[in-house]
Formats: structure tokens, sequence, C-alpha cells
């Protein structure tokens, strides 16, 4: 696989202390990339760094993706310690669930801020770089809820809605400039965001974790949680050479859940 092995690019992974973040910098990492990993715990940033090999390999940055000072100095930081950024991974990302008339302001705009806004701050750093070097790879973590909905995550699923008219927007608008944008759609993956649901559900409905965990199991046809490190792959396959000419798509990983 060495003539897939993208040695020498920089990459920018937000969200990256746990879960799928973590799963994607390692995928990264693992085939050569340097790369900066963006979050709000610095704990958690510096154990995946020191599991990926340390600052020559990684760099723990501490960021809210929702501000844009903090965006902006994240990537000046970035730059400063591998150079200029050639894949954004977009993947920070926060969930709630609430009836609609219990969705205030506060709930959506917070998630609204991290999802959508948060995108479009470190997208409009990275992207400056891609264009000047004509090359980039930027893969936007969505979800199947950007692209069917459901009750009760209204805003959850108008924000990855957004994410994914967003990303293929985009892909339009740099198609002849060698920057490809695409969406990665999970259904319900095993990690702590899903273990925070199923404790929510508990709570709600009073019903047992092995309950409410079997409730989510059942949207996917496999019977099954996606595991972080298949999202990874993916987003590690539409980051490597050989898939240019993917773009402006929304792959789902949901085992057969949305098609």
């Amino acid at each position: 696989m060495g003539e897939l092995r993208f040695d020498g690019k920089v990459a920018v992974v937000t969200g990256a202390g746990r879960g799928i973040g973590a799963a994607v910098a390692a995928a990264l990492a693992g085939d050569g990339v340097r790369l900066s990993l963006l979050g709000r715990d610095a704990a958690a940033l510096q154990r995946v760094c020191a599991d990926l090999g340390g600052a020559d390999c990684a760099y723990p940055i501490v960021a809210d993706v929702a501000v844009a000072a903090s965006v902006q100095s994240a990537f000046v930081a970035a730059r400063r310690h591998f150079g200029p950024v050639h894949l954004l991974v977009n993947n920070a990302g926060q969930a709630a669930s609430a009836k609609f008339t219990d969705t205030d302001e506060a709930l959506w705009h917070r998630l609204m801020g991290v999802n959508l806004t948060g995108t479009y701050l470190c997208t409009r750093q990275a992207v400056t770089d891609m264009l000047a070097q004509s090359y980039g790879r930027i893969v936007n973590v969505a979800s199947t809820a950007g692209l069917r909905g459901g009750a009760y995550i209204s805003a959850y699923a108008a924000s990855k809605h957004a994410v994914i008219g967003l990303t293929r927007s985009l892909a339009l608008e740099y198609a002849v400039r060698n920057v490809t944008v695409n969406a990665v759609c999970p259904g319900f993956v095993d990690t702590d965001l899903v273990k925070e649901s199923i404790a929510n559900i508990s709570k709600k409905t009073g019903r047992s974790a092995s309950e409410a965990l079997a409730t989510l199991v059942a949207t996917n046809p496999q019977r099954r949680l996606v595991q972080p490190r298949e999202v990874a792959d993916t987003v590690l396959w539409l980051c490597r050479p050989g898939s240019e000419s993917v773009n402006g798509q929304s792959i789902v990983l949901a085992g057969g859940e949305v098609t």
C-alpha cells in the first residue's frame, strides 16, 4: 500500500481527543501524516498525541471551534509547528435530544455553533493553504441525521443537514482547484457521545442501559453500533491518493439504515 501513503502531508483534525477524532488521527498518522489535533480537553489531546508518537507526529492544540479567534489562533499554531495544511477533518461535534418545544435558543445556538459554525470557521482557515498549494482534502463528519432527520433531534439534524449543504457547495466551488470536499454520515457509533445518549435515554424513560442501547442498535440493519475505526478508514480513503474523483459526496456508514 506504499503508493497510497501520503508522507509529508499535514492535517488538522478537530474533536481529536476521543472517539471518531482519535481514531481518524491514528489512521492518518499510520500513513505518515503529521497532525495538529484540536479539542477542548488538553489532557485527552496529550494522551492521543503520546499514543501517536509525540511532537514529531502530532501536536495538541486546545481550541473552541465555535469561536473565530480561537480557531484562528489554533491554525496559526498548527502552521508554525508543521507548516501549511493539506488535509482537514471537521469532526468536532455535539449532540442533544429534546422536544422541539423544549429546544430553546441556547441549545439551538450551541449545536449550530459547534457542528456548523465550527466546520465553517476551520474550513475558512484551512482552504487558504489548500488553494495556495493547489491541493487539499476536506472531510466533514456529518450524520445519517443530516440526510433524513429524526424526531426529538431537530437542532442536531438541522446542523448536520447544513454541514452537508456546505460540503456540496464547496465541492463544486473548488472542483477545478484539486481540492475535494466530502462528508461521512455515520449512524450510531460506539463512542462516549453515544454512551451519553444511552444515559440520557435511561434517565428520561426509566429503561435500563441495555434496553436503551438496544433501541439505538435497532436502527442499524446489521444490529450493531458502527465502530470508530470504520469511520476513520473511510476518512482515510477520502484523503488518500486515488480518491480524487470522489467529491461532494455524503458517504453513509450505517449498515444499510439509509440508502
